[in-house]
């Protein structure tokens, strides 16, 4: 797969050796030369290019790239550079990055954007998810919101501890993704039985989560 970084700075890199590692072609892009440490991700590709400029993302040949991540440090770049990744060059897959809460509304579809990342919303919800029991915790959020990510951590008084998986009768739109038990991820079976202190992930809409709190804990 090959995948378009926009921004190169400490978080583009990071993402590039990542991705590298994993077999991935990896493209960098900034405007600025001083960002353009090459010795430090010499596996990928660099250009010295605006992200904003159609002649730049020519020069990337972006429309042979499945993946543009918009990871600059400014968020009206990320929305330009996603916009035009995905109307001018058709790209498959948008993963932008959010440094500003206020501006997470922008970060949809109208903007090209597939995915969007904040950094405060998820270091939130993962200080949420090491210190709540017995609350649905959303972790991330999926195909521009029409699913979350969610974890439960189970006390000891749920309705479900006991019980076996294929017990359980989950919300139509909710899927059970894994179960974290005693630091090993596991998939879940339909025999097993829920223990206090696991760790449920799901995959389950906005609207669904109450249900899914209901009917892992009761009323």
């Amino acid at each position: 797969m090959r995948v378009a970084i926009a921004g190169a700075g400490n978080v583009g890199r990071s993402i590039a050796r990542e991705l590298l590692e994993n077999g991935h072609h990896v493209l960098l892009i900034d405007r600025d030369p001083k960002a353009l440490k090459m010795e430090s991700v010499p596996a990928a590709e660099w250009l010295l290019a605006d992200a904003c400029e159609i002649t730049s993302l020519d020069k990337a040949q972006l429309s042979n790239c499945h993946v543009l991540v918009a990871a600059t440090g400014d968020d009206k770049v990320n929305l330009v550079a996603s916009l035009l990744a995905k109307t001018e060059y058709g790209v498959p897959r948008v993963v932008a990055r959010i440094n500003h809460p206020k501006n997470e509304w922008l970060f949809d579809s109208s903007w090209g954007v597939d995915v969007s990342v904040s950094t405060p919303r998820i270091i939130s919800a993962l200080v949420e998810e090491a210190v709540s029991v017995g609350d649905v915790v959303r972790l991330f959020s999926l195909r521009r919101g029409e699913a979350n990510l969610v974890e439960m951590t189970l006390p000891d008084n749920a309705k479900c501890v006991g019980k076996t998986v294929e017990e359980i009768q989950l919300p139509d739109d909710v899927s059970f993704a894994s179960i974290v038990r005693d630091g090993h991820v596991i998939t879940p079976q339909p025999h097993m039985t829920l223990i206090a202190g696991d760790e449920l992930l799901f995959v389950a809409t906005a609207e669904s989560e109450g249900k899914l709190h209901e009917c892992l804990l009761g009323n």
